[in-house]
């Protein structure tokens, strides 16, 4: 046998791609749970019992626990386990929203000069935004409360898309990587925002204001347009908090 040939028998080898998309499975699920408010924040998640709960091996449920403790919606406490982490400080939304606006920023001036393709794509998404908020209108209820998460989750992803188009733009994977990592925090300082009124209408007006920005030519203003939404999503999360 050649040294260089794998002594296994093909049929032996287990194949990675399902493990994978197992795992990826287990993620979305647990992920689920942190955002639509069914797990309570401190309460305690239980590697055994979530993996009785989904109907899978106690591996996948600890590999997307791991994974889920980079993003900052889980903590592991010493002989405790995991827990679900406290809501952001003041202190952590003010930084997080630094952050936000200096990646941000960043990709934006790096996207004007690729206004001509990113417009057509960028447009694709607000059209997808708008038309998830549609959906999230017509179930609120009386006092203003969308009936159910998934619909609140479909547009949150929508809005998180038209952010996301930009950074891709921006032709800089290490932006879209930290952009990438910080999704799960996006998502759910919305989510613990959102416990009487959404702010989904003025997110889609100033996402609107950034696609005329781009569409305008003007290189400037795409930058002015993305820095005012992201100090108004700012004031209207400390407003809420």
């Amino acid at each position: 046998m050649n040294g260089n040939e794998s002594s296994a028998p093909a049929a032996d080898r287990k194949p990675v791609a399902p493990r994978r998309a197992l795992r990826d499975g287990v993620y979305d699920a647990i992920l689920e749970r942190l955002l639509d408010g069914s797990t309570p924040q401190g309460s305690s998640l239980g590697i055994d019992s979530l993996a009785r709960e989904l109907e899978v091996s106690p591996t996948p449920v600890r590999e997307a626990l791991v994974q889920l403790e980079h993003t900052g919606l889980i903590s592991r406490v010493a002989l405790k386990g995991y827990r679900v982490a406290p809501p952001l400080s003041p202190e952590q939304l003010v930084e997080l929203f630094d952050m936000r606006t200096i990646l941000e920023a960043a990709a934006v001036e790096r996207a004007v000069s690729q206004a001509d393709d990113l417009v057509p794509e960028l447009r694709a998404a607000h059209a997808q935004h708008v038309l998830c908020a549609h959906r999230v209108r017509k179930l609120r209820g009386a006092d203003g409360r969308p009936t159910d998460f998934s619909d609140l989750r479909e547009s949150f992803a929508a809005d998180w898309e038209f952010h996301l188009t930009i950074i891709r733009a921006s032709g800089n994977r290490f932006l879209l990587k930290t952009a990438e990592s910080l999704s799960a925090q996006v998502h759910r300082l919305r989510q613990a925002a959102d416990h009487g009124t959404t702010d989904i209408e003025q997110a889609v007006d100033e996402h609107a204001a950034i696609l005329a920005a781009f569409e305008s030519g003007d290189p400037e203003r795409p930058l002015v347009a993305m820095r005012e939404h992201l100090a108004a999503v700012a004031r209207r999360v400390s407003a809420d908090g």
